[in-house]
């Protein structure tokens, strides 16, 4: 493994830490459009909680995998995985026409989701040598914080001025960018000796 350049490293830390933000807003963006889903899709308030549900859900099952299948199938190829699920799964929640469509789709995002946050963090601490990773994970912290955060206060500017749709459409050009600039700075990092076997 090659330690990354100034750029290199600016861009790991730039895409990494975009990563995680985008993985985060997404656990709290849609609370402010529930209603406005529930109508638009003829779901009750009860159904269309699951839209939250089946996101959190999926992240619980994939974070526990996340370091097995980064090491079963190497971490540059599920980090970008990772992002592509997440961005198809987000083009095909926003072209939902049911509330149970929504719901699937939702899964599947946090499906990517999850294994964000996790690699993006070991490729960023990673990228630094040990006296600048104090400086990393205090950025990486820095992005955990906001993404939370920024959630509810964009769902509500789309919702106030564009509709529910676009809270996932959104997530598109900066999966696009993310998985391109993966491909290009991302590599797999200290592989094992030999690959793990599935217990």
């Amino acid at each position: 493994m090659v330690a990354p350049n100034r750029i290199a490293k600016l861009v790991i830390a730039v895409t990494t830490i975009s990563a995680a933000i985008m993985e985060l807003i997404d656990t709290s963006i849609v609370n402010v459009a529930l209603n406005d889903m529930a109508g638009n899709l003829g779901a009750s308030i009860d159904d269309v909680s699951w839209v939250i549900t089946s996101y959190a859900v999926a992240n619980v099952i994939i974070i526990p995998m996340t370091g097995f299948l980064s090491q079963f199938f190497g971490r540059k190829r599920y980090y970008m995985a990772s992002i592509i699920i997440f961005t198809i799964a987000s083009v095909f929640c926003g072209l939902s026409t049911s509330i149970w469509e929504l719901v699937f789709w939702r899964f599947v995002q946090g499906l990517g989701g999850g294994g964000l946050l996790s690699t993006s963090q070991s490729i960023l601490f990673e990228a630094f040598p040990p006296k600048q990773r104090g400086m990393a994970g205090a950025l990486f912290g820095m992005g955990i914080v906001l993404g939370p955060t920024l959630g509810p206060t964009i769902g509500g500017l789309i919702i106030d001025n564009y509709s529910w749709p676009l809270i996932f459409n959104i997530n598109v050009p900066f999966g696009i960018i993310a998985s391109l600039l993966a491909y290009r700075f991302v590599d797999n990092g200290i592989e094992p000796a030999e690959k793990p076997t599935i217990d």
